[in-house]
């Protein structure tokens, strides 16, 4: 039985669009993300003996008409079709699977992703004729989908899923238990070899080509904005074995001779310090860090000792989410973490030898334009590798957005996650400090950040050392060179 599985088109015209990075938008560094979550879904079905066709739309990217017309060429005897969502294009998500279900009257049509998981039930009064939307993890709910349909079952007794009936009346099951046993899930890697193209895919903070990959799911943390954790895979942080990991690692090295990098997309990849120990061991053992580089999410509670072992096995980036440089804020949110960690945590990644991509953002609660402010100085003054800089988007399942709903500071509709060129946006008023006011800091800061003579010359130095950072400065640059030309209004 064939199961068809898409990552929609959205906004296509001005770039192609990263549905399932954090915060769901075309970059302007021309990032875009591998869609890992419909691919871990799409390989769980392919191992379990189905047929599986697999259409990325963004990554060519393709139109809405040229989508639907890929899929006539290669799905019309499909009998599950599995369409992925972010919250900026659910409108949008959900037509194209209204429109798969005009077309195939007969296939079970479902939406995944963080937001119908987060809103079930409107998702669906908000379709004409979509069938079933995943709750939260949804790998094995797919694979008992599709197992349903081939064998003469009833799809809609699958836990995890809120379906409709004839007469639009939704039904919300019971949830579906979070998968124990990761090593069980196939690598994302053997998936993009059959199904993708590697060299499609970019991100900004590493070598290209590179390959994604999860070692894990959830995260111990509680950050009240970030979406995964509080929608699809919750707080325990659940883990491949280091012996899994590595064979990953190892696949990319046998299968992949372009691929420089491997980016490790755990929310918090050294949750554990012993894991993480052994699984650099183990890449040093077999010499793969002297084929394959890497990268990962670190929270800033990370280590010297731990870091250095890190630089050794290959790691050359670590990426904190550092968010605020007012301690009122970072408590706010709940982020567990202080500006002394954040002082300390920079200087022993630099000791380490191993390069910072810091992420800020603004406008959660208790942000004034002192605080952020506070921010611009704080990350002018770790001055780290590279940096980023973003509004809070408060996503539906998250208690930011319960925050912000509760006290109407949203301003606009799902829609407004995104400019109209596709490009995160703000739809947050806050008391004293309007979207406008927070979308134009974070372009002036990123502007002043990496406009500066000293930081240039710092390039220009790793550069020298770094062939391959040099290359994926260069293309990143290229990127967003008109933004950085602009000027500020």
């Amino acid at each position: 039985m064939k199961t068809f599985f898409i990552n929609p088109p959205f906004k296509a015209e001005h770039g192609k669009f990263a549905r399932e990075n954090r915060s769901a938008a075309i970059t302007r560094s021309g990032t875009l993300y591998y869609p890992l979550w419909l691919m871990y879904a799409a390989a769980v079905c392919e191992k379990d003996g189905f047929e599986v066709e697999f259409l990325d739309a963004p990554a060519t990217p393709l139109g809405h008409a040229e989508s639907m017309r890929a899929v006539v060429e290669r799905g019309t005897d499909a009998r599950l079709f599995v369409v992925g969502t972010s919250t900026p294009s659910i409108r949008s998500d959900t037509d194209f699977a209204d429109g798969l279900k005009a077309l195939y009257p007969d296939a079970f049509v479902m939406l995944v992703g963080t937001h119908p998981s987060a809103l079930p039930e409107e998702t669906l009064e908000n379709s004409k004729a979509v069938d079933a939307v995943a709750m939260r993890e949804y790998d094995y709910i797919v694979r008992d989908v599709a197992r349903a349909l081939r064998d003469g079952g009833d799809p809609t007794e699958v836990a995890g899923l809120a379906w409709c009936d004839a007469s639009r009346s939704v039904t919300v099951n019971e949830p579906y238990p979070p998968i124990a046993d990761l090593d069980e899930i196939p690598f994302a890697a053997e998936f993009v070899k059959r199904h993708l193209n590697e060299r499609d895919y970019f991100f900004a903070a590493s070598a290209y080509p590179e390959i994604q990959i999860f070692t894990g799911r959830g995260c111990p943390a509680r950050c009240t904005f970030c979406v995964y954790p509080q929608t699809m895979h919750g707080h325990k942080y659940r883990l491949r074995s280091p012996e899994n990991v590595v064979a990953e690692f190892q696949y990319v090295a046998d299968n992949f001779p372009d691929v420089k990098e491997v980016v490790i997309e755990d929310d918090t990849f050294t949750a554990r310090k012993d894991r993480v120990v052994e699984i650099c061991e183990l890449l040093v053992e077999r010499g793969l860090h002297k084929r394959l580089r890497w990268l990962c999410n670190a929270r800033v509670n990370l280590d010297y000792e731990t870091m250095a072992i890190m630089r050794k096995a290959g790691c050359h980036l670590i990426i904190p989410g550092i968010e605020s440089g007012s301690q009122e804020v970072l408590n706010n949110i709940r982020k567990g973490t202080t500006l002394e960690q954040v002082e300390r945590y920079m200087a022993d990644a630099k000791r380490a030898g191993i390069k910072v991509h810091a992420c800020y953002m603004v406008g959660n609660k208790g942000e004034t334009k002192e605080t952020m402010e506070q921010t611009f100085e704080l990350a002018m003054r770790l001055n780290a590798d590279t940096a980023q800089f973003y509004p809070l988007l408060p996503f539906p399942g998250t208690e930011a957005y319960a925050w912000a709903k509760e006290n109407g500071y949203i301003k606009g509709g799902y829609s407004d996650y995104v400019k109209e060129d596709g490009t995160i946006n703000s739809l947050l008023e806050l008391p004293g400090l309007s979207s406008e006011e927070m979308v134009a800091f974070c372009d002036e800061a990123r502007r002043r950040y990496y406009w500066r003579p000293r930081y240039i010359l710092h390039r220009l130095r790793v550069g020298l050392t770094d062939p391959e950072d040099l290359k994926r400065s260069l293309k990143a640059f290229g990127r967003i060179k008109g933004f950085l030309f602009k000027k500020p209004r």
